[in-house]
């Protein structure tokens, strides 16, 4: 079989696991070939491996599943950005939490019981 034709085509998609959450984005050269028999068919290469097409059987790279969203590129990338911009810090584990208090009014260490209000308020809409 010998190649008449060929194109290269740069795209580039983000995926979301169902299974695990994970999120990526990948680039790919996409050529389209047409052999000597006028066939055509086409090559998926990502980071110059040749890989099979992220449309047809998407794996996540995370956990292995194959219910993977497929998005245009950027999605992924756009969501990682916005949460590094609010980054709401930890609250302290319960144990620090009661040894500061402790300390600071010099009182015996108690057990700390957390309520779902707790949990949730840094989800609150301010």
């Amino acid at each position: 079989m010998s190649e008449i034709a060929a194109t290269t085509v740069h795209e580039a998609y983000a995926f979301a696991c169902m299974r695990c959450g994970y999120g990526w984005e990948q680039a790919y050269e996409i050529e389209h070939h047409v052999d000597g028999s006028g066939h055509a068919f086409v090559v998926y290469k990502a980071d110059g491996e040749r890989v099979p097409s992220p449309l047809s059987t998407p794996t996540c790279t995370n956990c292995g599943g194959h219910v993977v969203r497929i998005m245009r590129a950027g999605r992924v990338s756009i969501v990682q950005q916005l949460l590094q911009r609010q980054q709401i810090p930890k609250p302290p584990e319960p144990a620090e939490q009661d040894e500061v208090a402790a300390v600071a009014v010099g009182a015996p260490r108690t057990p700390h019981h957390w309520h779902l209000s707790d949990l949730l308020h840094p989800f609150h809409r301010r």
